[in-house]
Order: C-alpha cells, then sequence, then structure tokens
C-alpha cells in the first residue's frame, strides 16, 4: 500500500483525468449492466463515468490517498459514487453483490498467490448473470519502461476460468499520462457461472460494439 499511496501524492503514469476509453466503449456497446463494483479505482474517473451513465456505482481502492481524491470529485454535476477503502482481496468482507465488476490495471499488479483469491473473490460478488471486466498490460507491451507484470491470455483463463466462463478476449489499450507508451493491453469479459438475468435500466439503443478479434 505504501508504494500506491506515495505514487497518489502526485499523479500516477495510470491516473488519466477521463474514462479509460475501453470502459467508455464498453458502456456505449451495452456490456456494463446494473450495479457496478469498480475494482481498484484510483481516484475514480470510470466509476463517476459510469455512475453518471445511471449505474448504482461502488468503487473501492486500497489506498485512502487514492479514494480521498475520488471523494474529492464527487458533488454537482457529478453523480454520486460510494468509494471505499478496501482490498480486492477482501471482496467477501465488503458484504454487496453487483451485477458488472470491472477492472482497470488492478489484475496484473497482484503476485501469484493472490491471484486465485481475487478470482473467488470476484465470483462471489457477481450476481447470476453477472459480468466481469478486465483490463490489463499484455506480453505484448514493451518491457523498457518497468511498470507492472505483464499478461498472457492463457494466465487470465487459468486464473479465472475455472469460476467464471470466457466471454472473450480482445487486444485493447491502456491509456496513461506522462510518458507516451504503447498500452497494449488485453481487455476480458467474464460471466458468472450461476444463471440468472442481470438487471439492466432503460436507455438509447447502445452503439454496436467494436468487433472483436478472435481469442487465442
Amino acid at each position: 500500500m505504501h508504494f500506491f499511496n506515495q505514487a497518489y501524492e502526485g499523479t500516477p503514469l495510470w491516473d488519466i483525468p477521463r474514462p479509460q476509453g475501453e470502459v467508455v466503449r464498453l458502456e456505449e456497446a451495452g456490456e456494463i449492466r446494473g450495479r457496478v463494483l469498480d475494482l481498484g479505482c484510483g481516484t475514480g474517473e470510470n466509476a463517476l463515468y459510469l455512475a453518471g451513465h445511471g449505474h448504482e456505482t461502488w468503487a473501492l481502492d486500497f489506498s485512502p490517498k487514492a479514494i480521498e481524491k475520488a471523494r474529492a470529485k464527487v458533488g454537482p454535476p457529478r453523480a454520486p459514487v460510494r468509494f471505499v477503502v478496501s482490498s480486492a482481496l477482501e471482496l467477501p468482507a465488503l458484504g454487496e453483490t453487483f451485477d458488472t465488476l470491472v477492472d482497470c490495471g488492478l489484475f496484473h499488479t497482484f503476485l501469484d498467490p493472490h491471484r486465485p483469491v481475487y478470482a473467488a473473490g470476484v465470483a462471489a460478488a457477481l450476481r447470476p448473470g453477472g459480468r466481469f471486466f478486465v483490463l490489463c498490460f499484455s506480453e505484448h507491451e514493451p518491457l523498457d519502461w518497468g511498470g507492472p507484470r505483464r499478461i498472457t491470455q492463457a494466465e487470465l483463463r487459468s486464473t479465472f476460468g475455472e469460476l467464471l466462463r470466457v466471454r472473450w478476449i480482445r487486444e485493447a489499450r491502456f491509456e496513461t499520462v506522462g510518458r507516451p507508451l504503447p498500452g497494449r493491453a488485453w481487455l476480458a469479459a467474464f460471466d458468472s457461472r450461476r444463471g440468472g438475468t442481470p438487471r439492466t435500466r432503460s436507455k438509447s439503443q447502445p452503439h454496436p460494439p467494436r468487433r472483436n478479434r478472435p481469442s487465442r
């Protein structure tokens, strides 16, 4: 936690002043449904965007400094978000369930022993018919600048595939600030293995989703 709290004393490279473009495209395509939890929310841009589009939104981060900054953004004209200082490795302690979980840049920070704990927590927090989206740096992102671990499709499947249904994995871009980076990433979509229909809300006809690249 100390690393992230120190990072949020300034502006870390992942803290862009807007929602990630991949999150915007998911929302426009109607992929984000019902009650939302943003995992590793940072200073809250993704969560605030989704709340502004009619979703009841919770957001958590392990860094108190990140949540302090996120809470400072709440207020008219921005829609309310429930920001919580908490570990994504302790999701059952939250005592809540959601229709959609979003992870933008959290999974690729975990050590190997943390991965099954995280996957189990995500599966338990999803309502029947729920959806989970992960945006993480891929193995195609250059290593010369350091940064978090690079993730392969095989790692995504092996971590989440037993508890959740893999719907698709496609090439994506992780946006950053400061030094320009390629931002080569995977965006993965998983569904709860428990049956049911997630809550939806009426809205104008969403934009059609982008054509997905075949999963490898």
